[in-house]
């Protein structure tokens, strides 16, 4: 029956399986359907699933030798995940049952160790497709030792073996187990040292974009940069379309931290235009995770009104797939509310920020153990949207007390969980300090503030040097508390040129955030009666309004490039070595798909925006 897929045939073929679902459900849960093909046991349970009949799926899916066989369907993964997510929303254990008969033929071993292996890896990169990444790394962590259990490594044991490090690696470190994370990363640089030994190297490509990850999601940039490099080095034609992309999308993100935005871009593009045909052949959780990460993309490279868009579209994909309680939910609505808290700076609008935040924080407060690091970032983006939202001159004192309030037990619990999970030398750690700063300036605590400035200055430049992003970001924030309240203006005047310096070196002189620092120029020089630097920096403002009017409209969408093209491509847009990346950097260039309206009127919305009462800037978009 598997052999009849088109023509004619077809319409008998759905008959069959409609006459099967017309039974009732008690007479359905009796029927036993694992003799029917897969393709066909995969088609029948998705008509259960659109008939809602999910008891009869339930029965089903509780069988792991029923469900292993389901995984092994091509084009299937939008039904598995929804139907499956769907089970859980109605309080199903589905998981702990799955798990508890794999422990089970593990013990009992009456079935293969191939077979219990290849059932265990699937699970584990279906679990990790989910968001469900607990319980993936239960079912790979048995799976690892089912694997050190046949005793001699060989060459395909060994590869079976990094292909479950890889697939367990990427579940430790997006459930933030850093610690189990780096046992795993140390353990696939063994197993592929034995390779080389042996000269039975795999295609490492996806594997090094993974350990790419790993340092990302430890705020090590420079080494996921490294491995990013090194991942795209290697793409082939040998990949499928998704580890093209899960390559694609993880370097992006690396090109990002160290504002490699020629890289990131390219790279990032490619991924939604592979995204994009994977998304029509029923690849919804692929896609989904690309337009995050392109929204993270358009966020930090000054295209903030085109990632709310992008950010939304892909909230909306995942509550389409899982409907609720889902940590890729919970992770979109941060992303989101960030965005928006961004985008909404200068207009005072954080409504809809707070909201988003708010649902993530519910989600993950009931899907996560207490205290979990995930915890921590959203945690700090609700704290920055209070203390903006108290900055409002329409609100009262008590109001505006009690926002600053919470926005500082907010920013205090994050910091800590940063600190007990990654130490005090850390970039996220370094970020939590200097948001303390911001906040501690609006409570008027301007000793307090300058001091967690300075650790988050230290902090940043002591990892990733003097002329970073990030330690540009901080030495504004603390160039602003010199200036509009502690009335050090020769300090500020050092820190806002050294912020202008980073800012234009990375961005070019069209970047947002140089406002704020003109601005802040302006006052200094106001205050210390210097007329002509007052009239140079009011010159250099109407530049950049200038220059921000000068809006380029490109889409997303360029040429699908091979992939030993994306490669050369890639290298030459090494910082430097385009003869292009000056060009580029002196507009704003916002990306979108077909939104040429509303781009240009957010980018004139830019230029009429106003510094807050403090004077502070923007936090960064990291």
């Amino acid at each position: 029956m598997d052999g009849i897929r088109y023509g004619p045939p077809l319409k008998l073929y759905h008959l069959c399986i409609n006459e099967i679902i017309a039974v009732d459900e008690t007479s359905l849960c009796q029927r036993d359907f694992r003799l029917l093909p897969s393709t066909t046991l995969s088609d029948l349970y998705e008509r259960l699933y659109q008939e809602r009949k999910l008891w009869v799926i339930y029965k089903g899916f509780n069988e792991l030798d029923i469900f292993s066989r389901l995984l092994q369907v091509k084009g299937k993964s939008t039904f598995l995940i929804s139907s499956y997510q769907t089970l859980l929303n109605h309080g199903s254990t589905v998981t702990d049952t799955l798990l508890q008969t794999f422990k089970q033929y593990v013990l009992m071993e009456t079935m293969s160790l191939r077979v219990l292996i290849d059932t265990g890896l699937k699970m584990g990169s279906f679990l990790n497709d989910g968001g469900w990444f607990e319980y993936s790394i239960r079912f790979l962590n048995l799976t690892t030792k089912l694997i050190l259990k046949i005793g001699e490594l060989t060459t395909e044991i060994l590869k079976i073996l990094l292909e479950c490090y890889k697939l367990k690696l990427y579940a430790e470190s997006h459930y933030c187990k850093f610690t189990a994370a780096k046992d795993t990363y140390k353990a696939a640089h063994e197993v592929i040292q034995k390779l080389q030994d042996l000269k039975a190297v795999p295609h490492l490509s996806v594997i090094y974009a993974n350990f790419s990850m790993y340092h990302f999601l430890c705020s090590e940039y420079n080494e996921s940069y490294k491995w990013a490099q090194k991942s795209i080095s290697l793409l082939s034609n040998d990949l499928t379309k998704r580890e093209i992309i899960e390559v694609l999308r993880q370097a992006s993100k690396s090109c990002v931290v160290k504002r490699e935005f020629l890289q990131g871009g390219l790279l990032i593009r490619q991924a939604m235009n592979l995204g994009e045909i994977l998304y029509n052949k029923d690849q919804l959780p692929t896609f989904s995770n690309v337009l995050m990460d392109y929204g993270f993309y358009l966020l930090n490279s000054d295209s903030i009104g085109e990632s709310v868009y992008v950010y939304e579209r892909a909230l909306n994909m995942r509550n389409s797939l899982f409907d609720r309680n889902n940590i890729l939910i919970a992770l979109g609505h941060e992303d989101l509310a960030y965005a928006l808290y961004v985008n909404e700076y200068s207009s005072g609008h954080f409504q809809s920020a707070k909201k988003h935040a708010e649902m993530s924080i519910d989600m993950m407060e009931l899907l996560l153990p207490k205290d979990h690091l995930m915890l921590a970032s959203v945690k700090r983006v609700k704290a920055l949207i209070l203390e903006e939202m108290a900055l409002d001159e329409r609100v009262n004192d008590k109001l505006k007390r009690d926002l600053l309030n919470t926005a500082e037990l907010l920013h205090i619990s994050a910091l800590k969980l940063s600190r007990d999970n990654f130490g005090e030398k850390n970039v996220q750690t370094a970020k939590h300090y200097g948001n303390l700063g911001r906040l501690y300036q609006s409570m008027k605590q301007f000793d307090e503030a300058e001091r967690m400035h300075l650790k988050a200055i230290k902090i940043k430049e002591e990892l990733l040097g003097p002329h970073d992003y990030e330690v540009g970001l901080s030495v504004g924030h603390l160039a602003s508390l010199y200036n509009y309240h502690m009335k050090k203006h020769k300090e500020a005047e050092l820190l806002y040129i050294r912020s202008i310096e980073i800012n234009i070196k990375l961005f070019g002189s069209s970047y947002s955030g140089l406002e704020y620092d003109y601005r802040g120029l302006i006052h200094v020089y106001t205050q210390l009666s210097d007329p002509y630097k007052v009239s140079e920096y009011n010159s250099k403002m109407t530049k950049w309004k200038a220059l921000r009017e000068r809006v380029i409209i490109i889409r997303y969408k360029e040429p699908l490039l091979p992939p030993l093209e994306i490669v050369n491509t890639f290298f030459t847009n090494a910082r430097g070595k385009s003869e292009n990346h000056n060009q580029n950097k002196e507009t704003a260039v916002i990306e979108n798909e077909g939104h040429e309206s509303r781009s240009m009127n957010m980018s004139r919305n830019l230029n009429q925006t106003t510094v807050n009462q403090n004077g502070k800037s923007k936090n960064g978009c990291l």
